[in-house]
Formats: C-alpha cells, sequence, structure tokens
C-alpha cells in the first residue's frame, strides 16, 4: 500500500512531470537538432561552446518537442537518450496518477535496482548515441 503522503508525493510528480511536457509543446524543436532549451531562456550548450562538438544532452530538450507532437524519428534523430526519457515521462503521467489514486502501486512496484539499471542503460545509450553524434560530424 502506498500511504497517503506518498500518494500526494505521486500526483505533485505526475503534475510536475505534465507541466515538462507542455513546456516543450508550445515551442518549436530547433531545426538544428539542439538548442531547443534556449527558447527557455537557458545559455548556449558550454560544452558545444568550448568544443564546437555537441555534448552527450544535447538534442534531449529537442527530442521532447519532437515526441510529444508525435515526430520519434526527429525525436531520434536529435537524442535517442532524450527520446527515451520522453517516452518515459509521458509514460510515468497516467501510471504516476492511477498509482496515487488506487493506493498501490500499478503493474509493477518500483524499486531501487530496477531504477538504477534503468538509468545506466538510458545512459549507456545516450553516450553511445554521443559518440555516433560525434563521429557522423
Amino acid at each position: 500500500m502506498i500511504s497517503n503522503r506518498d500518494r500526494i508525493l505521486l500526483v505533485l510528480m505526475a503534475m510536475g512531470v505534465l507541466a515538462l511536457l507542455v513546456a516543450v509543446s508550445l515551442v518549436e524543436p530547433d531545426h538544428r537538432r539542439l538548442g531547443t532549451h534556449q527558447k527557455f531562456g537557458f545559455p548556449p550548450c558550454t560544452f558545444r561552446a568550448l568544443f564546437d562538438k555537441p555534448c552527450p544532452s544535447c538534442g534531449m530538450t529537442t527530442a521532447w518537442a519532437h515526441l510529444v507532437r508525435g515526430e520519434l524519428a526527429d525525436a531520434l534523430l536529435a537524442n535517442v537518450g532524450g527520446t527515451i526519457l520522453a517516452v518515459l515521462a509521458v509514460a510515468a503521467v497516467p501510471w504516476l496518477i492511477v498509482s496515487a489514486w488506487r493506493g498501490r502501486w500499478l503493474l509493477w512496484t518500483p524499486g531501487g535496482r530496477i531504477m538504477a539499471c534503468g538509468a545506466s542503460l538510458i545512459m549507456l545509450i545516450t553516450l553511445v548515441d554521443w559518440v555516433f553524434r560525434l563521429v557522423g560530424k
């Protein structure tokens, strides 16, 4: 069972993730496949400014902006890891809300090991994608 306090936290988490999804739906993805985050007032990528190469997270906001528009291929071209995170974010909103409403986890109970393995896998995919983007330039 999920405690009442934790149920409230799950709803707040769902609202936070939903806010991110709504925010990226309000901006057009940058045509360069990176830099969309600058439309929110963030500075350009420091790594790119210093080395004239994209960093591993370059294109993640652009990937989210494409994914919320249903442009999966463009999202993957922008950043594979970012696309996976965006898909997980879209899935997380209803999962968190339904789990909070029921008072017990829907389908599976999150645990430290599975979360660590999932995060590690996403990081590995992001790094491999980054290497391919570096070599392709």
